[in-house]
């Protein structure tokens, strides 16, 4: 398993961007798909994007396409998730993932982060 720490998180104004970014502990980092998940008060956590070992392949969901971009570097053993024209609904905590099997990321992970608040305001 890995370690994964996340941050950037904050308070912006609907419209506005965050970038977060989880990095991981280890040197196996490139062999793991990694993933976003985000839980807003009241509610189950939902996944929101997640990118292959290599970054060739993402997936999102529907209400963030066109909006999140998912990325990684593995030479920094960080994933990324750049976020733009954030919405009041984009209000969550969220949290990385990972997990060795691509196809299994969008259910959830065998390695978690604590988590970093995002909070939009109208």
């Amino acid at each position: 398993q890995v370690q994964l720490v996340e941050s950037g998180g904050g308070l912006v104004q609907a419209g506005g961007s965050l970038r977060l970014s989880c990095t991981a502990s280890g040197r196996t980092f490139s062999s793991y798909a990694m993933g976003w998940f985000r839980q807003a008060p009241g509610k189950e956590r939902e996944f929101v994007a997640a990118v292959n070992w290599s970054g060739g392949s993402t997936s999102y969901v529907d209400s963030v396409k066109g909006r999140f971009t998912i990325s990684r570097d593995n030479a920094k053993n960080t994933v990324y998730l750049q976020m733009n024209s954030l919405k009041p609904e984009d209000t969550a905590v969220y949290y990385c993932a990972a997990d060795r099997n691509y196809h299994m990321i969008v259910i959830g992970g065998s390695s978690w982060g604590q988590g970093t608040q995002v909070t939009v305001s109208l």
